[in-house]
């Protein structure tokens, strides 16, 4: 037995999930998709954004959020508050805004110039006299929307049943503490990918493929004391986890990842995050997204939903501060094409997995003990899933 699972039991942290098989149609069958819809991503707190994006009044982003056929506009307003609607014209259900972001004083309909606000509210209208309603029932509808971290998120239901402080927990605080939360300015890289929003998720939850898929890119997280490469801990939060990576400080760099990696540390200890107390730590919040915590290669990660067999990824590197020299520059791009790479690596076993799980052979899928957070996901995944089916059967019954 390796050390990591000693700890994990020693740990007393794992919650009862089990050891059994998971069954193989969640992760491929259109119908369980659908139940996804409104169980789960209708009614969570979804990852959307970052502050740095919106830091002036008048700045604006737009989300698309295929799973639930949803477009966001999320504005920075000229009172200072974050406010989200709906991309979505009151009038006749146009598109509002057709860009991804920018900056704006107002949003002008191209279809037939209704023009709304910051705020939302509908500022004019042509012959809107002729109109059998008044200007105040036509604002965009309002999705509510709070920050963590700077991290901006939103819910799309009417009541959330929580705040989204009350929803991560003591992660909140653990996340304010990152450099995420200071972050400035990041980079992005958007794949799409052949396979369901889950499969392609677990792969980035257990390190039992390591030696596997990357045995050369993951050289520095094996070594003689971790051959492996598995985690020195998890831990579960509610529906959320965590997993403490291990590194192997033995590992040689080669004198490129030595410059990048050095200059990456020498300014984010600049910084003031060379003592980061979650450096290792990657964060996993329910449904889809992660975050890492290392201060020199500070990224998140969010798996969405398109459909059942086919979702998008979006990794985002954060800094804090403009690129100020060559060096910095360099050292910032170096670490986003590794993680590019990294991953590169494991898009086409995920697809081969979600091709073999389409075919319908398999009943049944197996996790280990090192892949306790792939099993944890699906456990709360079924779990509102099965309450969702309930209430919907309870209703029928009425």
């Amino acid at each position: 037995m390796n050390v990591q699972t000693k700890e994990l039991q020693a740990g007393g942290q794992v919650p009862d999930l089990g050891t059994g098989p998971i069954p193989a149609a969640p992760y491929y069958d259109p119908a369980y998709f659908e139940l996804e819809r409104e169980a789960i991503f209708r009614r969570s707190w979804l990852q959307v954004g970052h502050v740095c994006e919106l830091a002036q009044p008048g700045n604006y982003v737009v989300r698309a959020v295929e799973v639930v056929d949803a477009s966001i506009l999320i504005v920075h307003g000229k009172d200072g508050k974050l406010r989200a609607f709906h991309n979505v014209c009151t009038h006749r259900g146009t598109q509002l805004v057709a860009d991804e972001g920018g900056k704006a004083a107002r949003f002008t309909c191209r279809y037939h110039a209704w023009t709304f606000g910051l705020d939302g509210n509908l500022q004019s209208a042509p012959d809107f006299e002729q109109f059998y309603v008044e200007k105040a029932a036509c604002s965009l509808p309002e999705v509510h929307v709070e920050v963590c971290a700077g991290l901006i998120f939103i819910n799309l239901t009417e009541s959330p049943v929580q705040s989204l402080r009350d929803y991560l927990g003591p992660l909140a605080e653990q996340l304010e503490a990152s450099p995420v939360a200071r972050a400035t300015t990041f980079g992005e890289y958007v794949y799409e990918i052949e396979a369901n929003w889950k499969l392609a998720y677990d792969n980035f939850q257990e390190n039992y493929h390591l030696r596997f898929i990357h045995s050369r890119s993951g050289a520095a997280a094996v070594g003689e004391e971790n051959p492996f490469g598995y985690p020195t801990q998890y831990a579960f939060h509610g529906p959320h986890r965590t997993q403490t990576i291990w590194s192997n400080p033995g590992a040689v760099p080669t004198p490129v990842q030595a410059f990048a990696f050095g200059k990456a540390f020498q300014f984010a200890a600049a910084d003031g995050f060379g003592q980061y107390p979650h450096a290792k730590d990657y964060f996993a919040l329910f449904p889809n997204f992660f975050l890492f915590g290392s201060p020199t290669q500070h990224f998140s990660h969010t798996v969405m939903p398109i459909t059942a067999r086919r979702s998008r990824g979006i990794f985002r590197f954060y800094w804090i501060g403009e690129d100020e020299s060559a060096s910095e520059r360099f050292a910032r791009e170096y670490c986003m094409v590794v993680g590019r790479d990294i991953h590169t690596e494991d898009r086409a076993v995920i697809e081969g997995g979600q091709r073999g799980l389409n075919s319908g052979a398999l009943k049944v899928i197996h996790f280990q003990a090192n892949e306790i957070l792939c099993r944890h996901l699906f456990h709360e995944v079924d779990s509102r899933v099965q309450a969702y089916k309930a209430s919907l059967e309870e209703g029928a019954r009425a």
